[in-house]
């Protein structure tokens, strides 16, 4: 019976991706309906005037954070260069899991803090870096760090700063769509469209430009939340066991709360806040993550 509950990490690998693209089609799906009835509402030139408004700001926007993400992370957290002479272990454990994944080897940096954590950032393998705490350094044994920096490996493996950056832009043009939606109304003609399937539109309209927003950011975490799982299971690949990585979100458990920016949180090996409920947190709850790991 215990065999047959085991988890095949490529199995999870690919469940995961799978779900996080069904996500992304959702946000989609919603950004096409979202179109629709502006472009049956209003005139169909204001509607394409609306959507290249949206996808310039939209682009312009995030482009720059992606373009310049491992630089604006690293300067959020005030983090280091790591000097490679006072953190062999740092930089042998990393340069042995790039050799066995076949990945460029990243920078690596130190974040001074007390608490075990880290993140990777960066728009695609060959700009990427990694960060750890001085508290993973101090705490992590070599197998537990080794667990957590594949984790981290595995997200620029699998190119996740890119992934959530599409989403992210898709996210930006349904909140952009709607608010500018909700203002339009006050502009809008009464005599233009006023039959009874157009005020039924208009008000369903209304709902769903309130809505969407919110349902797109829980669309968005909830992928950020599949795209951890992944990492996880792509961490069990470049090292054969997943006792590394059970080790260190067993001691993450104890952690006291990390402060950073909220901007960068979503980053790190583990939500530095757990105050918020799962549904409105980028990470999955540690002990859903541990389970699933012993499962492996």
């Amino acid at each position: 019976m215990q065999q047959e509950n085991r988890l095949s990490f490529y199995d999870e690998i690919r469940k995961n991706k799978i779900y996080s693209i069904i996500l992304m089609f959702i946000v989609f799906s919603l950004l096409v309906i979202f179109g629709y009835i502006i472009s049956y509402l209003f005139d169909k030139s204001y509607f394409f005037i609306i959507m290249i408004f949206s996808i310039i700001f939209s682009l312009s926007y995030i482009l720059f954070g992606y373009y310049q993400s491992d630089k604006i992370s690293i300067a959020s957290v005030n983090a280091k260069l790591a000097p490679r002479e006072k953190y062999r272990q740092y930089y042998d454990l990393v340069e042995g899991l790039t050799l066995a994944s076949g990945l460029p080897m990243p920078k690596l940096y130190i974040m001074e803090n007390s608490q075990i954590n880290a993140f990777a950032s960066g728009r695609d393998p060959k700009h990427a870096v990694i960060c750890v705490t001085t508290g993973a350094l101090e705490k992590l044994d070599k197998r537990e760090l080794e667990g957590v920096l594949s984790h981290e490996l595995s997200h620029i493996a699998n190119y996740d700063i890119r992934f959530m950056t599409l989403v992210a832009v898709l996210v930006g043009m349904i909140a952009i769509l709607s608010e500018v939606f909700l203002r339009s109304l006050w502009f809008k003609s009464s005599d233009n469209n006023d039959s009874k399937a157009s005020i039924i539109l208009m008000i369903a309209g209304i709902i769903f430009a309130i809505l969407a927003p919110i349902a797109v950011q829980l669309v968005q975490l909830a992928i950020s939340r599949k795209r951890e799982f992944a990492a996880d299971s792509s961490a069990v690949k470049f090292t054969r066991t997943p006792t590394g990585l059970i080790g260190a979100l067993e001691k993450i458990k104890k952690n006291s709360e990390m402060k950073v920016s909220g901007a960068v949180s979503p980053l790190f090996l583990a939500n530095p806040s757990s105050k918020l409920k799962s549904l409105f947190q980028t990470h999955p709850p540690l002990e859903v993550r541990i389970d699933k790991l012993r499962r492996m």
